[in-house]
């Protein structure tokens, strides 16, 4: 096992990595920007240096995160998500250095982070993929020419892309014209390669997702799918597992075909396969991501499976020790993302101090999160304050959990997406499993809601009035 692993990261999956370090009796380091010296994750690792003044001299330097790794005594570094985790250079430049990268080889992260050759990959493992282009586009007019054939509406995407960006929706040949250029130019500016890819836009879809495990011995399972349909901006907001769209068989069936290419790919750790499903449970290949997931915490809670030490033992080239058979689905799991965002203004950033802080507890509640009072929301990082995961023997209970859940959870000093999930899990629709990646823009009402009511002033208002009729 390791001596010693950096979390190159921060906030609530630092935390989450920090904590099962511990428990495999591994001393972790943390590092940080000149802006936090007080963050939880800070607190919670054995070491932690400031080595930034912001993200890009901290979280993003990577030889800067080498260097203090070798320094100090690091064998391991684990990238969390976002930042450098999927990053081939970066797990290169371990691997150079003698330090373990937690997480999958340079070459399948080079491979995966290129959607035109991992769509081809997966095609030739026997995943079913989206009717589109072989690969890169070369002109506008070869995109016309594909579109054709397959039929509109089409799907350009950047082939380098992620989070949304570099992703246009065309109807027809006028929009695919007007679009490519502009896909382009977001692309380049994003990832530094305007190569687009085009794929048939498969209408009303679910976002499903298949979680994968690998160790170095070519041993590979499948933990199950997530639905993530439920998005803002083509980021998502609550993930479930499992899907209510996919039958046991379905899952078996896809499961196996997941597990089998990513053997054939020579995958090991944690990994993401993502698709996109029609109505019918018919699924697509989207992509790779050759990372922990943010919404890890909903298969862990209906399969019993650790992902996060999975991936520590496995980099510390341990063996699988749970077979596919030993993997069983327990209830539902419901993942609540709490940002701090203005949904009744296109999600824009809430930036602040927090001044109260309080999460619901009881059982099937798990909250994953660095926020606590005090903690300041900033503009140089994501948005997401917590994960709230909530679980049931079934779907209704599970619904049932996550509304008593978002009911009694606080957050004062920004503003959040609680009152927009406690509508959402109210809503009919979502209740009843009929939600696509569209459900927000076809269910405006669930931004109807009032902003929530700050109980300590209501209290404190009783107080001063009880007060005062005594005082008559």
């Amino acid at each position: 096992m390791f001596k010693k692993i950096l979390v190159a990261n921060r906030g609530e999956i630092a935390c989450r990595i920090i904590r099962a370090a511990k428990e495999l009796d591994i001393p972790t380091v943390a590092i940080y920007s000149e802006v936090e010296p007080t963050a939880r994750h800070v607190k919670m690792a054995d070491e932690a240096y400031m080595i930034g003044a912001n993200p890009l001299d901290t979280y993003l330097n990577a030889q800067l995160i080498v260097d203090l790794a070798k320094s100090v005594g690091a064998d391991a570094i684990h990238p969390g998500y976002g930042f450098l985790a999927e990053n081939e250079g970066f797990a290169e430049l371990c691997e150079k250095n003698g330090i373990t990268f937690i997480g999958p080889s340079a070459e399948v992260i080079a491979l995966m982070g290129d959607k035109a050759r991992s769509k081809e990959v997966m095609k030739k493992a026997g995943v079913p993929t989206v009717p589109g282009s072989d690969g890169i586009l070369k002109s506008v007019e070869e995109a016309i020419e594909i579109a054709k054939e397959i039929g509109y509406p089409v799907l350009l995407k950047a082939s380098a892309g992620g989070g949304g960006r570099g992703i246009r929706i065309c109807k027809d040949e006028e929009e695919l014209k007007r679009n490519y250029e502009a896909a382009y130019s977001e692309a380049q500016k994003a990832f530094g390669r305007g190569d687009l890819l085009l794929e048939k836009y498969i209408q009303n879809p679910k976002h499903i997702e298949f979680q994968v495990l690998g160790d170095k011995y070519g041993n590979v399972i499948h933990l199950g799918e997530r639905d993530c349909s439920v998005q803002r901006r083509n980021q998502k907001l609550i993930e479930i597992a499992p899907s209510l769209v996919l039958n046991e068989a379905k899952r078996k069936h896809y499961g196996e075909i997941v597990a089998k290419a990513a053997k054939e790919i020579g995958y090991y750790s944690a990994g993401t396969m993502e698709f996109v499903s029609d109505l019918e449970g018919n699924i697509y290949f989207i992509e790779m991501n050759t990372r922990i997931q943010v919404e890890h915490p909903v298969t862990e809670r209906v399969t019993g499976v650790d992902i996060v030490k999975e991936q520590i033992k496995i980099a510390a080239g341990h063996k699988l020790e749970i077979k596919q058979e030993d993997v069983t689905f327990n209830g539902y799991a419901i993942e609540c993302r709490i940002n701090a965002e203005d949904p009744k203004k296109n999600f824009a950033p809430s930036i602040g101090t927090i001044e109260r802080y309080y999460v619901p507890g009881g059982f099937g509640i798990r909250i994953e999160s660095a926020a606590s009072v005090g903690y300041e929301v900033t503009p140089y990082y994501d948005s997401l304050i917590a994960k709230l995961i909530c679980w049931g023997r079934t779907w209704e209970e599970a619904l049932s959990r996550t509304k008593a859940a978002l009911d009694t959870y606080e957050i004062k000093g920004v503003k959040t997406t609680i009152p927009l999930l406690k509508k959402i899990v109210e809503e009919k629709d979502f209740r009843n499993g009929y939600f696509t990646t569209k459900y927000l823009e076809e269910h405006q009402e669930v931004f109807n809601y009032e902003e929530p009511k700050d109980k300590e002033d209501f209290v404190a208002f009783i107080s001063a009035a009880i007060a005062s009729y005594h005082g008559l």
